[in-house]
């Protein structure tokens, strides 16, 4: 498995975040790499690609084919979703993210792993990750998700893409401070071993 991860170094992409689409509760980092949830809305124009109800974010990339893998930190943060959807997912009111509405992701909540297959299927994990890989195989039809600390790989969706993709990321509500924590792009190329993306 270790030797799998390494061969994704050559489908690293370098993800950022979209701005244009952020739930107006979330706070994006200068760099475009960092998202939490702020403690207050911000008072942001309600463009049409904005999220309104859910503290969702897209990535700028979209992908129409080709393999790519990016990783996130999660840290201990206590609630999060990541993955992958369409870009043409709606992105007013209510939001059921499941395959059947164009999302593929994994989330953390109420202590529990799940990928959202709707219903969603239970994800036994030995060791909490603190980050985690995602794979995009456009034409092969699946995109994977990777304990990037036990080197484990978590779930994979199957299905067949034909619609343009973009990287996915909700870090859950604030919760009180509880989950105030940001999500991190880890940046390209992939850092040396043991080494921890830094937190704002």
């Amino acid at each position: 498995m270790s030797n799998l991860l390494t061969s994704f170094n050559e489908q690293k992409v370098d993800v950022t975040l979209d701005p244009d689409t952020a739930h107006p509760h979330l706070v994006l980092s200068e760099d475009r790499k960092h998202v939490r949830h702020g403690d207050r809305r911000q008072d942001l124009p309600d463009k049409p690609e904005r999220f309104d109800k859910y503290p969702i974010v897209l990535g700028a990339e979209r992908f129409t084919g080709g393999r790519r893998y990016w990783e996130v930190e999660v840290g201990d943060k206590t609630g999060w979703t990541l993955g992958v959807c369409r870009e043409s997912v709606r992105r007013k009111g209510k939001v059921t993210p499941k395959p059947e509405d164009g999302y593929w992701v994994m989330r953390l909540r109420d202590g529990e792993y799940e990928a959202c297959t709707g219903p969603t299927t239970p994800l036994p994990v030995s060791v909490r990750p603190g980050r985690v890989g995602i794979f995009l195989d456009y034409e092969g039809g699946e995109i994977s998700f990777y304990n990037v600390t036990d080197v484990s790989r978590l779930f994979t969706f199957t299905d067949t893409f034909s619609r343009t993709l973009r990287p996915y990321f909700c870090p859950g509500p604030n919760a009180g401070g509880t989950n105030a924590a940001p999500l991190i792009i880890c940046p390209v190329p992939a850092p040396a071993r043991g080494y921890r993306c830094t937190l704002l």
